[in-house]
Order: structure tokens, then sequence, then C-alpha cells
């Protein structure tokens, strides 16, 4: 064999086994099918349909590298109006990630849109910023034409879900400076306010803390429902509660959500037998076949870990995802949930691959319930507060 062969046979296996190189447009355009084909909510987008229109269009033809199908991809999830739907990778001047970044919930009320919460310990809270403000204006534009100007920029018409979306992304910020926006308390006293991205903030927490007094003990979740290390954690947690002590389980900082093993973990200990405590559908099957899917998700009682007396519950707008999941099962189990409305998001996320593409999305693809088959989104707590 000479060396023409070799060179030969050497270039056509390295050919046949190298990698195909990334196809960004067709990566942008299999992103709308995914969502098209996937996404569980559609039927709370207008018309049930994926938004379109000419300038979302141009973006996705304009996509020619990692970078322009990433800005592709992220006014194409915010075009859900879903804070549940978002990228897997971001920019260092992408808009926050609701609810963990944020520290004030907005909500439209007629023509105003209201601080509805305030985030505990957060720089909002330490400006002194209350629930009951009404948001006048973000980086000195008009609340309301700034709200309209974000869809604007995405050739979509405005509408209440979208304006109430917009409001919330507005005042939470972009990560990499400042948010700058002025409110109007109940006192009618104006004041503008200057406060860092949630995302320059670096405090440590331990994963669960631990407060006995007055015969009562409060674990806390300090946003660990992702991190397996908090099954120990919590377990070490229950070992302290004494058995005549009232027992309340604060979620009211689980923001980022987690994991159902976690999750079911926490839970086993308050059950004796297999207990349901969340619905799952998955629409995307139905879509497909003509066939509904539906199936009840169970948690079962752990070896040796039991508490039989139903802990109180506390939750509020920074309760979210899995957070929300540990709500409704505790509810499942007659457990009193209190606090306020949490953070209402869509469904389980699934993490989607745009294309051959190192690239992916955060996609709602299956529907949440509670075991009486009410949208977890719309479970508020037995006692508000």
């Amino acid at each position: 064999m000479n060396i023409r062969h070799v060179l030969t046979i050497f270039l056509w296996s390295f050919l046949i086994g190298a990698p195909a190189q990334p196809d960004y447009k067709a990566a942008a355009l299999e992103l709308d099918a995914s969502i098209e084909r996937s996404y569980a909510y559609l039927d709370k987008l207008p018309g049930g349909v994926i938004p379109k229109s000419t300038i979302l269009d141009a973006k996705r033809d304009a996509v020619m590298d990692e970078d322009t199908l990433l800005r592709y991809a992220e006014d194409r999830m915010a075009s859900l109006a879903d804070h549940h739907a978002i990228t897997g990778s971001s920019f260092d001047n992408s808009w926050a990630v609701i609810p963990t970044y944020s520290d004030l919930w907005v909500v439209a009320r007629g023509n105003d849109f209201i601080v509805d919460a305030v985030r505990q310990g957060s720089p909002a809270s330490k400006a002194g910023i209350d629930a009951g403000a009404i948001l006048i204006a973000v980086n000195g534009e008009p609340i309301d034409a700034a709200v309209r100007g974000f869809w604007a920029e995405l050739g979509l018409p405005l509408t209440a879900q979208r304006a109430a979306y917009a409001a919330q992304v507005l005042v939470a910020g972009r990560r990499d400076r400042n948010r700058i926006f002025t409110v109007k308390d109940q006192a009618g006293v104006t004041k503008t306010f200057s406060l860092p991205s949630l995302y320059t903030l670096n405090e440590e927490k331990v994963l669960v803390s631990v407060e006995t007094a007055e015969r009562r003990t409060i674990i806390r979740i300090n946003n660990s429902l992702g991190d397996t290390s908090t099954i120990a954690a919590f377990d070490a947690a229950m070992a302290q509660v004494p058995a005549e002590n009232k027992l309340i389980i604060d979620l009211r900082d689980t923001p980022s959500g987690g994991n159902t093993t976690v999750a079911r973990a926490i839970m086993g200990w308050f059950v004796d037998k297999p207990t349901g405590y969340q619905v799952h559908s998955r629409p995307e099957e139905e879509r497909e076949s003509g066939i509904a899917r539906q199936w009840i998700e169970q948690v079962l009682p752990r070896q040796g870990k039991h508490r039989s007396a139903s802990p109180t519950i506390l939750v509020g707008r920074w309760t979210g995802s899995m957070g929300e999941g540990l709500a409704i099962g505790f509810a499942s189990f007659g457990a009193d949930i209190q606090g306020t409305r949490m953070a209402e998001l869509n469904g389980s996320v699934e993490d989607i691959l745009l294309g051959n593409t190192n690239l992916s999305i955060k996609l709602p693809t299956e529907r949440l319930m509670t075991t009486g088959y009410l949208p977890r989104e719309q479970f508020v707590p037995t006692t508000t507060r």
C-alpha cells in the first residue's frame, strides 16, 4: 500500500469519525419546533399557539453562531411569558432569572403595578421598600412605557399576562448592573432606588437551619432543594425536634426549586404507607398519539424515620417549583399550609438540547396538579398570613 492510499484511508477515517459542525440555523428552527411539540402550557398562550412576529422571525433567520442562537433563544423563551421557561446558558447582561434572583414580587392591579411582596433580607427589604408600594418607573422610564417597550422589542402585542411578566423582569433587572426604579409608597411618598443585582451577592447559607423556642421547632430549607446533601441535613434537623414540640417547616426561601428525590425524602418522614402527593400529565404524548397520559407520584415511608404529628408549612412568593411541590404534597397529607401565594411556576421542567449545539433550554413539559387535580400554580395556602 503506497503512502497516498494510507493518507486517503486516514483522512476518510478522520472525516467519518469527526463530529458534525454545529448547525445553528437548524437549531433555531428546532427550538421553535420543540416548544410547539413539548411545551405543556400552550393553552395559556394567546390563541393556544407559540407567539409569532416578524421581529422574532427576523431574529431567528439571522442566527449564524452560538451567540446569535442564544440571543434568539432568550427572546423566544421570553415570548412565552413564563418564568419557568428559560435558557440553559446566558450572557453577563441577560435578564435575571425569576424568582431566584428577584427581591420584589410585582403584580398588575388595574392600571398599576403593585409590589405584592418583598424578599426577606434582600437589598429591596434593606432599602425599606414595603409591600403595597406602586412601581412608577424603571431606569427613569415610566413603567407602562417600559413594559410596552419590552414586548415591542419582540414584536408582540401587550396582554395582561405579558404586562405582569415584563414588569417583574424589569424590576429584577439585568445581571451585570444595578437596578434603578421608582416606587410610591402607601403614604404617597415617591422614592428612587439604585439596588445591586442579586447576581452580585455571594451569601453562603447552610442547607438547613433549625430554631427551637417555646415548645416549637422551625426547620428552614435555605434554597437547597436541589442539593442531595439536604437529605442528610434535614434528617439531622429532625433528630433535634423534641417529640412534644410543634414542628414548622419553612419553605419561604426555596425560589430555585430542586428535585423530587430531596422533596420525597423530606415528605417521607410524615407518611406510614405509599401516599400520592402530586399528579403529572404530559400533553406532548396526547398531541402525538391522541392518547392522554397522566399519573400520580407517590411518597414512600422511610425506614426508621417517621413523625406522626403533621407539621405546619410556611410558604410565600419565593417558594418556587419543587418548593411548591412540597407544599401541595404536605397539603395532601392534611398539613396546615400557611402564607401567601407562591411563585406559581408552571409544571415540571425538562432540559432540551438545541440541535447539535451545546446550548439548551429549560422547558415545562409536564403539568403538575394536586391529588385533587388542582393545577399546582393555582394552589393557595390553607391559612393566609
